[in-house]
């Protein structure tokens, strides 16, 4: 195992120091981090391995470029909509949310993904990134969070009502992504520039197409509903593995999805160092399934809806170093009339949101969480 991929030990809902991840429940990571940055940072963010495949291609960049910008599918947010929005303050960063969809159908049939029918969003996370580019912070939403659905347009133009007490990942099956967008923006007020969506038989092929990320446990986990099936100890996971991994939540703590957001915390960040330590400009035929796997698995917003934006977008983000980046969970409380699910913790969940539409420093209580999933 490479010291740049070992992801050290934090908890959903604390600060994570430079180069830390966080875990969560009671498998979280452990270990170290050293070794210098090195002379490319080209390397660091996922999407700047589109733009570093076209640039090692030469003469074979349009071909390339056609290939993978025809996997990209993507939806106009902004139209869908409108104006019943919060406003994009100039201070604000920018705002991503990205979700990972659990659909049943096609290739993720065949992925152990349960029985549930339909698509829903498994994991989801706003990824902020403020003025300069230096650090970002993702706040992790737990699927069994209650929210408030707003009344939103179906993509077939039909209205559907609004809804208190909703399970935040049943609104991508009922009403679409979009509303999924409204949904985050009425409960945090921060206006999201961006949409991403990747799918679990993507994520599966591209872990595949790095040669697998290494992560490590400080005790044994062992689930019969996701197969994930691990001592404790260090392991190389393979894209089928990694999906158990991020799927995992009768295995560790209580058996609540607030665990299984400490795994999906620490995979996402040692992806990210994985990715960053590839030697992309010295393999373009690598870049490459690298860059298909992902392209492939993306659902965009309209404005990274092709390669050339996504490549834009992704030089933006240069400066970012995926070690830094501070992960936390909404800060969450168990409901009272079902145990079974969570609701926002107040006043901590607006405190955390306030910073983030503000783009400043979160206090300390924005970031402790009543429930942990422990």
């Amino acid at each position: 195992m490479s010291p740049d991929t070992t992801i050290p030990d934090a908890s959903p809902g604390t600060t994570a120091p430079p180069g830390d991840g966080s875990g969560g429940g009671r498998a979280r990571g452990r270990g170290r981090r050293a070794g210098g940055r090195g002379k490319r940072r080209t390397g660091r963010w996922i999407l700047l391995t589109l733009l570093v495949l076209v640039l090692a291609a030469g003469g074979t960049g349009y071909w390339l470029y056609n290939d993978l910008n025809s996997g990209i599918d993507d939806i106009d947010i902004d139209k869908t909509l409108g104006d019943d929005r919060p406003e994009k303050l100039p201070t604000s960063g920018q705002n991503i949310l990205v979700l990972g969809s659990d659909s049943r159908a096609g290739a993720n049939a065949s992925l152990g993904t349960g029985n549930v029918s339909g698509a829903r969003s498994d994991t989801a996370l706003v990824l902020h990134i403020p003025e300069g580019r230096k650090k970002a912070v993702a706040v992790s939403i737990p699927r069994d969070t209650l929210v408030t659905r707003p009344a939103c347009t179906k993509s077939d133009g039909t209205t559907v009502a609004s809804a208190k007490r909703v399970m935040f990942n049943s609104i991508y099956s009922q009403v679409g992504p979009a509303c999924v967008v409204k949904t985050v923006e009425q409960m945090s007020g921060v206006r999201m520039d961006h949409y991403v969506e990747i799918d679990f038989a993507g994520f599966k092929g591209l872990v595949d197409a790095i040669g697998g990320v290494t992560v490590t446990v400080d005790q044994d986990i062992h689930d019969t509903s996701s197969g994930l099936d691990l001592t404790a100890g260090t392991h190389r996971l393979d894209g089928t593995q990694a999906l158990q991994f991020v799927r995992t939540r009768h295995g560790i703590g209580d058996g609540s999805d607030l665990g299984r957001i400490g795994l999906q915390q620490q995979f996402m960040l040692a992806l990210l160092a994985e990715i960053k330590k590839q030697d992309l400009l010295g393999s373009p035929t690598k870049s490459y399934r690298i860059a298909k796997s992902l392209t492939q698995a993306l659902t965009t917003d309209s404005g990274l809806g092709s390669l050339t934006k996504l490549a834009d977008f992704g030089r933006s983000l240069n400066g970012v170093d995926p070690a830094t980046m501070e992960t936390i969970m909404l800060p969450v409380a168990y409901d009272r009339i079902d145990p079974n699910r969570v609701i926002a913790a107040e006043p901590n969940a607006s405190t955390l949101w306030k910073a983030i539409r503000t783009d400043s420093t979160i206090p300390a209580s924005a970031k402790k969480s009543p429930a942990t999933g422990g």
